[in-house]
């Protein structure tokens, strides 16, 4: 019913990556490279997809999981990006992904009471520009309603505060749901590809040279996409001539902490001298963050220092009764902000909007933007590629496509309670996987009933989710398993290393690993979560 992202499918993208003319090559399969594909491969384009890594490696899979309109670009006075995402959300909510985006409320502090008009006229703007009806509106709270709604924060330092609807989701999840879906579509899609050259003829860019499984393919390609976020420089380079704009990288660090060290009903935001503060609610856990300050350092050598969990603590302690402490800190992660190069010095106040620009003849390059209006990004560096393409091509179609997973999961959510009972598994399990997978869950209960004890639990997870990631999702080791296909890696210290054998004997057999390959799967991972602790 869904494209299977699994080994034999994977040996076919080879084959065909090397005896195909695509009409579009992407590179980057971060969320906007991923939309790209889907989008040129909904509207009949021949489509390929390659990513050096694994889907969503990058940026994708580090965000604060929230979609959201940005509520503090509005005092930067963004109304225009601010709308845009606010109706992005609505669509994602509604549309196209509501398995995987879901409406959370989020309490806005007051210190004063004079900031109750101003803020709340903000927020009112917030609730009816863009994105009216997809969430409920906003309301005001008293102190004394503050303290009922976070008996755990210290609402003496508040006048009050205000409730207000954003939406959250799992990035890496729905970067992966927009790869299958485009797989689902046409498009040949591949990870561990890693671009190290461009191809040209007669003038222009006709494809790129790709290194994937220690072999050189030469992918010919009438247009050739770059959508490779904080390494949109290295890819410039590729090009002659001055590169058309440059990525600055900012980092964002989040910690996670158990969900009973925080009594918040919903999620939290308030001010911080750089950026804002989040508290979100994330299953059995919190993420606080985030931190806004540059960085320059390699893109994939990015971590979360002591002094920025330090920084987060501090700012959430300034709020709450009870100080957290490092102790309390189960998970961290860092991820890097691919934002356009400007004139400000300061990372906070560089614009989210997005550009395109062809560097070269039939080479495209899209960059910046938020992961909320990727939909949009996508459909922008598609339509430009496009133009000159020869042939009539359709208009975008992604704002009424949903996702893989999408159809049918309001029914079966509806009738959650009788999968639960025909699966023999509990109903708030039934809930988490209908919105981890939508209603392709029933290719993961089909794993349990072919194999019972694949309802074992690991670390949270269910045991057929690790073999799922496998058979469907197109995880190739361990780390696509424990930090994207599930979030082991960042909600737990030791990066899921604990579990690595349980999960290497799980997938060495759809994998097709050796007994010597699965023990070198498990070093590696282990020596991998090691350095990622540090």
């Amino acid at each position: 019913m869904f494209a299977r992202l699994d080994p034999a499918r994977r040996a076919d993208s080879v084959r065909s990556l090397g005896s195909t003319e695509f009409d579009v090559l992407v590179v980057g399969g971060g969320v906007v490279g991923a939309g790209a594909a889907l989008d040129a491969a909904s509207r009949g384009l021949s489509v390929a997809l390659v990513e050096a890594h694994d889907w969503a490696a990058g940026t994708s899979s580090r965000s604060s999981k929230l979609v959201h309109g940005g509520l503090r670009y509005l005092e930067q006075l963004e109304f225009k990006l601010v709308r845009e995402a606010l109706k992005e959300r609505g669509l994602l909510l509604r549309r196209l992904a509501p398995h995987l985006v879901r409406p959370v409320p989020f309490l806005f502090p007051l210190e004063k009471q004079w900031e109750r008009a101003y803020v709340g006229a903000g927020v009112l703007l917030y609730d009816t520009m863009g994105g009216a009806g997809a969430v409920p509106m906003h309301r005001h709270l008293s102190r004394g309603r503050m303290a009922q709604v976070g008996p755990s924060l210290d609402v003496s330092k508040f006048a009050g505060a205000i409730r207000y609807y954003d939406a959250q989701m799992d990035d890496a999840r729905l970067v992966l749901t927009l790869v299958r879906t485009a797989a689902q579509h046409g498009a040949t899609v591949l990870s561990r590809a890693r671009v190290t050259s461009l191809l040209r003829s007669g003038g222009r860019v006709s494809g790129a040279r790709v290194s994937v499984d220690g072999s050189l393919i030469d992918v010919r390609a009438r247009r050739v996409i770059s959508a490779t976020g904080v390494w949109t420089d290295s890819l410039n380079a590729m090009s002659p001539g001055r590169p058309p704009f440059h990525v600055r990288m900012s980092k964002g660090v989040h910690v996670l902490v158990d969900r009973s060290k925080i009594q918040l009903d919903g999620g939290l935001i308030t001010r911080t001298e750089k950026s804002v503060l989040f508290v979100i609610p994330w299953g059995r856990h919190w993420i606080i963050g985030t931190t806004d300050t540059p960085y320059s350092g390699d893109p994939a050598a990015v971590t979360a220092t002591s002094e920025d969990v330090s920084y987060i603590l501090d700012h959430v302690n300034a709020v709450l009764r009870s100080p957290l402490s490092v102790d309390d800190v189960v998970g961290t992660y860092a991820g890097l902000r691919p934002l356009l190069d400007g004139a400000s010095g300061d990372t906070a106040k560089l614009s989210r909007e997005h550009a395109v620009a062809q560097p070269e003849p039939g080479f495209f390059v899209i960059a910046g933007g938020k992961y909320t209006t990727y939909r949009v990004m996508a459909a922008d560096v598609v339509n430009s590629a496009v133009s000159g393409l020869g042939r009539a091509v359709a208009p975008s179609l992604t704002a009424r496509l949903p996702l893989c997973g999408a159809v049918g999961y309001h029914e079966l959510w509806a009738d959650r309670a009788r999968v639960a009972a025909e699966s023999g598994l509990p109903t708030s399990t039934v809930e988490r996987l209908l919105r981890r997978h939508g209603s392709a869950v029933s290719d993961v209960l089909a794993l349990i009933t072919q194999d019972p004890s694949l309802s074992a639990d690991v670390a949270g997870y269910l045991a057929a989710e690790i073999v799922y990631a496998v058979t469907h999702e197109g995880a190739l080791d361990l780390e696509d398993v424990l930090a994207r296909r599930t979030r082991i890696a960042v909600e737990h210290l030791d990066q899921g290393a604990s579990v690595a054998d349980q999960v290497a004997d799980l997938i060495a057999g759809p994998l097709g690993w050796s007994g010597a390959e699965r023990d070198a799967a498990v070093l590696a991972y282990r020596e991998y979560a090691e350095m990622a602790a540090r």
